[in-house]
């Protein structure tokens, strides 16, 4: 009985040191393929959020302990828009975005790169003219306030997705505040989280409504 036992026992070990073997050796295999694809997908979200240029310079922003890239856009030696890339907390986790800005800092389009909100809903985030976008694009962001409706703002979120809302504004209005340190060496007033941080109770609701696997209103 012993010996069967040892056995099996070193036979299963075996198996998970030839899978976990295999596994590694896959992820090396693809990582520069994924890597590729991922800077391809930035690549082309610069020229949808931004007017048409022949020039990209990327520096950095150093907001609330974290460091945003922002690229600045030339037409020649003419500065036409600047991407900023950002992110926030969603429903389902971290949604990442490329943000551009003309030269007045109006909004000229927002491109989601990643999230993993709920099916059908949040996930409409990342769908072109949601309401979301919508709202805010053709807008700067220093001239209306930067909440959902349902907290008194002027954007529209959208429908059973309000934390993913939330998120989308609030990755928005960060970008804006990279923007502004950019071109002017300084942060909107009330931070870039201002309008949008949640409260503890929001927090509780929102991990409620995932144990549940409710929307995210």
């Amino acid at each position: 009985m012993k010996s069967s036992l040892t056995n099996m026992v070193l036979v299963m070990l075996g198996i998970t040191l030839v899978c976990s073997a295999a596994v590694g050796g896959v992820y090396t295999l693809t990582f520069d393929t994924i890597e590729q694809a991922k800077a391809q997908k930035l690549q082309s979200a610069y020229g949808e959020v931004l007017p048409a240029f022949d020039q990209l310079e990327t520096t950095t922003v150093e907001l609330a302990g974290q460091t945003l890239n922002v690229n600045i856009a030339r037409m020649g030696q003419t500065i036409v828009g600047y991407a900023v890339e950002s992110d926030a907390n969603g429903f389902g986790g971290a949604i990442r975005m490329v943000v551009g800005f003309d030269a007045e800092g109006t909004v000229t389009g927002v491109k989601v790169l990643e999230q993993a909100e709920t099916p059908g809903l949040g996930d409409l985030i990342s769908k072109p003219a949601s309401k979301v976008e919508l709202s805010i694009v053709g807008r700067n962001p220093g001239k209306i306030k930067m909440a959902v409706t349902k907290d008194g703002g002027d954007v529209d979120a959208l429908t059973a997705a309000t934390i993913t809302s939330r998120a989308y504004v609030n990755a928005v209005e960060k970008a804006f505040n990279a923007y502004l340190a950019q071109t002017q060496g300084a942060q909107a007033t009330d931070g870039y989280s201002g309008a949008t941080t949640q409260t503890n109770a929001e927090k509780k609701h929102q991990s409620g409504r995932k144990k549940k696997g409710g929307n995210n209103e």
